[in-house]
């Protein structure tokens, strides 16, 4: 895929689950490094663990965007911070997916305007093994898509946080045409379906996270082993080492809003680099 400048595309990088400290300093020390690397125009990720591997706090957001991110999503471990609740009114850039009911603190959505048009991002989660169960995202994500298209916006993401491939699937399925990316989060491991639609909708079934490369989903492995072994409850610490960061990479056509291109992206940063 070609990284040169193009007036009329915008490059735009989303990496997957931040796993606690360690994932959240490689990518606060990697993002601005990446930006230039492949010429990109925005960046999103996905915060939702990033604070000890459950939740998001003020300070981490505000470190996230600082950095160079440009939006923040979460998912199922969104409220696992009590103080996130009253920041979540006061930053618009960090969302809770949107099939929360209305009077929820925070928005599942935001419109950014950007030096190549207006971007929109989405965030939703899936209902199948997922908890708390929201309303059916389907006809939210629906709703809330077509209000976007009707005030103009082209470039359209929406980060699926989901358990099921099927779920997923069927989202992005459902959205060909209409978004310019249907990118999965939640399962923390990336897949190898990067694709585009007919419509001109990319699609990933999960982004992958960013986090301990020597782990279970980012936590320390004796401790999950040793749960799977004797059922019995115990804590998961975030694992130490290596981290791989995780994420997809697309060119989007600014005009028509669709995905020209898309590219898995995936890189292990110097250990202790923060």
């Amino acid at each position: 895929m070609s990284e040169t400048e193009n007036e009329g595309t915008i490059r735009i990088l989303f990496l997957g689950d931040i796993v606690g400290e360690p994932g959240r300093k490689a990518v606060i020390s990697e993002i601005a490094g990446i930006r230039e690397e492949h010429s990109l125009d925005f960046i999103v990720v996905n915060g939702e663990n990033s604070a000890g591997g459950k939740g998001i706090t003020p300070k981490i957001a505000i470190d996230l965007l600082r950095a160079g991110a440009a939006v923040i999503t979460t998912g199922d471990h969104v409220w696992d911070q009590k103080d996130i609740v009253d920041y979540f009114p006061t930053e618009p850039r960090l969302l809770r997916p949107l099939n929360y009911p209305p009077e929820t603190p925070g928005s599942g959505s935001v419109v950014l305007d950007t030096a190549k048009g207006k971007v929109a991002v989405m965030q939703a989660q899936g209902r199948t093994f997922m908890q708390p169960p929201l309303d059916n995202p389907f006809l939210a994500v629906e709703k809330e898509v077509d209000r976007l298209l009707e005030e103009g916006v082209k470039v359209i993401l929406l980060d699926f946080h989901a358990e099921t491939t099927s779920e997923k699937i069927a989202m992005g399925r459902m959205l060909d045409g209409k978004v310019s990316l249907v990118v999965g989060t939640h399962t923390h491991v990336q897949t190898a379906d990067e694709t585009i639609f007919p419509g001109g909708t990319g699609y990933l079934t999960d982004s992958g996270m960013c986090g301990p490369e020597e782990s279970v989903l980012g936590r320390c492995v004796e401790s999950v082993v040793w749960r799977f072994k004797s059922g019995m409850p115990t804590r998961f610490p975030v694992a130490k080492g290596q981290v791989r960061l995780c994420g997809v990479i697309i060119e989007v056509d600014c005009d028509s809003g669709k995905c020209i291109n898309i590219e898995r992206f995936t890189k292990l940063p110097p250990i202790g680099a923060d």
